[in-house]
């Protein structure tokens, strides 16, 4: 188990860019009703609806939203049907990209996606061109006030999880993508809901990039998380402290 993480950058600027989306609860709506539709509508019997509502709750969502689109998918009433897709490709700099997406119209979402690659200067590539660089893991998330670093770490190894990294804002718990809900289970009992938990791609290694390259990378990547379609994006860079700061100044 580490206690330090070499990808504290990228989520720091995942943290600033999910607090500032405006469209965040249309992308929030969209995974209620495909998670509902996946499986039961039922959280106790639905995991990956546990961890939309979850996220829902995070945002500040109301219940009776909530609660139309968990009927939405689970067939209750009229609703679109998202289609699950990733696109993968390469950023300024060479930084690898994986984009996760949920929509009605896969040529649409395309086109979006490609576009944004092509306008700063990415490319995109085929299926799996990329994400043999990066680890699928359980992610879960815990502020600081909840508890010290090694009560952290001691209940995260107890839970199974495989990492636990204490930062400047929060706790983040590492497990197996199969161990995920076992240890989340194991974590919530002791410390209550976390503040985010979901299988993500973790880069396994980071490719450090200039403030020119930054400028455009950070373009690109603001691009396709302002489309509707994408749910989450993913990246392998890291930027210097200072020069992040100067950039979203």
């Amino acid at each position: 188990m580490a206690g330090h993480s070499q990808f504290k950058n990228i989520m720091h600027r995942k943290g600033a860019q999910d607090a500032k989306r405006a469209k965040v609860f249309t992308k929030l709506i969209r995974e209620l009703t495909t998670a509902a539709r996946s499986g039961l509508p039922d959280p106790a019997a639905n995991p990956r609806l546990r961890a939309a509502i979850l996220a829902a709750r995070g945002a500040n969502m109301t219940k009776d939203t909530v609660d139309r689109a968990i009927k939405r998918g689970a067939g209750a009433s009229d609703g679109d049907d998202y289609v699950e897709m990733r696109y993968e490709g390469y950023g300024p700099g060479g930084v690898a990209v994986i984009v996760e997406a949920l929509t009605d119209n896969k040529n649409r979402t395309a086109g979006e996606v490609r576009s944004a690659f092509s306008k700063h200067g990415g490319s995109l590539g085929e299926t799996n061109s990329v994400s043999f660089m990066f680890d699928r893991v359980g992610e879960i998330v815990y502020p600081l006030a909840v508890a010290s670093a090694d009560d952290m770490m001691e209940a995260a190894v107890e839970a199974g999880a495989e990492d636990c990294v204490t930062e400047d804002e929060a706790h983040r718990i590492i497990s197996n993508p199969d161990d995920f809900l076992t240890v989340r289970e194991a974590l919530g009992a002791r410390f209550g809901d976390p503040a985010e938990a979901k299988v993500i791609w973790r880069p396994q290694n980071t490719i450090p990039v200039d403030e020119e390259k930054a400028q455009s990378l950070l373009k690109m990547l603001d691009t396709l998380e302002d489309s509707d379609d994408v749910q989450n994006v993913y990246a392998n860079f890291e930027v210097a402290e200072d020069v992040m700061r100067k950039l979203s100044a």
